[in-house]
């Protein structure tokens, strides 16, 4: 009987390791990296912070001439760094509770976030060179 036991664990033992390796383990959510900017608001706001290890948010404005400059750079970043980093167009105008949460005084300003909290702010449209680097820091 002993070696019947014996022969049924290794089997289950060898089932599991199949079906672990053939599914995603439940425990582990997916995330889905967008190659574009998605659009935030006062109540995603919170959400994208929690769900993405790197969330940049591009705190902006439709009359906002540096605003509208620097959108095109930020699809190519999202393009880029996709898998990576998420990122994210706030209209301030539209959005005033966040804007004040964070204390958007500036146009067009970069808010980055990294695992939940906020560890970068970077105001003024920045060549893609600049932003590259400080957000890239944020990846490791």
């Amino acid at each position: 009987m002993d070696e019947l036991d014996e022969i049924r664990r290794k089997k289950l033992e060898e089932l599991k390791r199949e079906l672990a390796a053939k599914s995603p383990v439940a425990s582990e959510p997916r995330i889905e990296y967008p190659d574009r900017p998605v659009l935030v608001t006062d109540s995603s706001m919170d959400s994208g912070i929690k769900q993405y290890p790197v969330f940049v948010v591009d705190c902006w404005a439709e009359w906002c001439g540096p605003c509208r400059a620097i959108a095109p750079v930020i699809d190519e970043m999202a393009r880029e760094l996709k898998g990576r980093v998420v990122f994210g167009k706030l209209n301030v105008d539209q959005n005033p509770f966040t804007s004040r949460k964070y204390g958007i005084t500036a146009i067009p300003t970069l808010l980055v976030f990294r695992n939940g909290r906020l560890v970068d702010r970077l105001v003024g449209a920045y060549p893609k060179q600049i932003l590259m680097s400080r957000i890239k820091k944020y990846l490791e």
